[in-house]
């Protein structure tokens, strides 16, 4: 996937997509990784990092309403990939269909040690 195609995908998901799209075509790394998960998976664990980054006051984007979007999915597979920041300060993680034709939901998160 190159990266003009990844942004087109980025709409209105969760409100962490617009600034992963700047993040994006401001020249951030991003990846989507091979392989596949299942959808109520990925909701229990975002749900953990969801409440350790509260408990941590790690600054979040859309970490909320991405577990509901998951959850959703019940045991269908999705893909995962990142963006990052160019400066590395957010890391933006990126839920997709499993044939990565569209983005599903979108958190973000900012690093403490860039």
């Amino acid at each position: 996937m190159n990266r003009a195609d990844l942004a087109e995908m980025l709409n209105e998901q969760t409100a962490a997509c617009e600034p992963a799209k700047a993040a994006l075509l401001g020249g951030g790394d991003f990846v989507i990784w091979d392989g596949d998960v299942p959808g109520q998976q990925l909701a229990s664990i975002y749900a953990a990092r969801h409440r350790r980054a509260r408990k941590r006051g790690t600054e979040t984007l859309a970490l909320s309403a991405t577990v509901d979007i998951l959850t959703q999915y019940g045991t269908a597979p999705l893909r995962i990939g990142c963006i990052f920041t160019r400066d590395r300060t957010w890391a933006f993680m990126l839920f997709l269909a499993e044939d990565a034709s569209a983005v599903l939901a979108c958190t973000g998160v900012r690093q403490v040690d860039p």
